[in-house]
C-alpha cells in the first residue's frame, strides 16, 4: 500500500504538470469562482471546431430522417428564447460574441438537450412535450447547457481524463503494479476525483444558468419547477455518491438558495 500511495502521488503530479490554471468566465452574481485546470494541448478553438463538425453530422442525420424541425411553432419558440439567452453570454466571457451560435430542434421522444463547445445547442422535442415546459423552464434548461459551454466543462473533463490515463500508465510501468491493484486505482480515481468534479460542474451550470435566464428576462424560479418535473418523470434515481449529477433534492436546494441573488437582475430585465 505504501508503494501504491507513492504511485498515486506521482500520478497527481503527472496530471497537474501539463495543466494550466484558467478562469473561463468572469465573476458572477451567483458566485461561481472556481479556478479550472486545462491541458494546454487541448485548445479551446480546436475543441470548438471538432464539436462543430459533430454537430453538423448530427443535424444532417436528423434531416435525412425527417427529424430536423426548423419551421414549427416550437422551433421558432426555441429560437426566440435562445436569442435572448445568447445575448447575455458575453457578460460571462467576452469571446462568446464571436462564437457561431446555433439552436436546433430535433423531433424525438428523447428527453434531452445540450450545448456543445462553441455554442451549438440541440433540443429534443420529447423534453419539451413530455414535461410541458414553460418558456421559463426552457430558459432554465438552455441556460444550464449554455453555462457548460461557457465554463468549457467538456474541455476540463477531457483534460482530467487525459491526465489520469497518462498518470495511470506511468504508475503501472514504473511500479510494476498488478492488474488487481490497478483496478483499485481506477475505482479510487473514478469515485474520488472524477465524479465529484462532474457534480461540481453540474452545480456551476445550474447557478450560471439561472443567472443567464434572469438577465434575459426569464423567471429563475423556472429552474426549480423544471427539476421538480424532472424528479417526477425520472422516479428514484441513483444515489448521489454514485452519480455524476447532484440529486434532485440537492439541486433544488442549491437553486432556491441562489435565486434571491439573481431576482434583481430578472426584475430589471422584465
Amino acid at each position: 500500500m505504501k508503494r501504491l500511495y507513492k504511485g498515486l502521488c506521482l500520478a497527481a503530479l503527472i496530471g497537474v504538470a501539463g495543466c494550466q490554471a484558467v478562469n473561463t468566465t468572469t465573476s458572477s452574481a451567483v458566485g461561481v469562482e472556481r479556478k479550472q485546470y486545462m491541458l494546454s494541448m487541448l485548445s479551446t478553438n480546436e475543441i470548438n471546431q471538432s464539436y462543430a463538425r459533430m454537430y453538423q453530422e448530427t443535424l444532417s442525420e436528423a434531416q435525412d430522417k425527417g427529424q430536423l424541425d426548423t419551421t414549427s411553432k416550437q422551433a421558432k419558440r426555441l429560437q426566440v428564447i435562445g436569442k435572448r439567452l445568447i445575448a447575455q453570454a458575453p457578460y460571462f466571457r467576452e469571446d462568446a460574441r464571436q462564437w457561431d451560435w446555433q439552436v436546433s430542434l430535433i423531433k424525438s421522444p428523447e428527453m434531452n438537450a445540450n450545448c456543445g463547445p462553441g455554442g451549438k445547442i440541440i433540443f429534443y422535442s420529447g423534453l419539451i412535450d413530455k414535461l410541458k415546459l414553460t418558456d421559463d423552464e426552457i430558459a432554465a434548461v438552455m441556460g444550464h447547457e449554455i453555462a457548460h459551454a461557457l465554463r468549457e466543462h467538456s474541455r476540463e473533463q477531457m483534460s482530467k481524463a487525459y491526465s489520469v490515463e497518462l498518470a495511470k500508465t506511468g504508475v503501472g510501468a514504473l511500479l510494476g503494479v498488478d492488474q488487481n491493484t490497478m483496478g483499485m486505482v481506477n475505482v479510487a480515481v473514478n469515485y474520488g476525483m472524477m465524479l465529484p468534479n462532474s457534480r461540481s460542474a453540474e452545480t456551476e451550470a445550474d447557478l450560471i444558468g439561472i443567472e443567464l435566464a434572469a438577465r434575459a428576462g426569464y423567471d429563475p424560479n423556472g429552474a426549480v419547477s423544471l427539476w421538480k418535473k424532472m424528479e417526477q418523470a425520472g422516479g428514484k434515481g441513483p444515489a448521489e455518491f454514485m452519480s455524476t449529477h447532484p440529486s434532485s433534492s440537492t439541486r433544488i436546494q442549491n437553486l432556491q438558495q441562489a435565486i434571491p441573488k439573481v431576482m434583481p437582475l430578472y426584475e430589471r430585465a422584465k
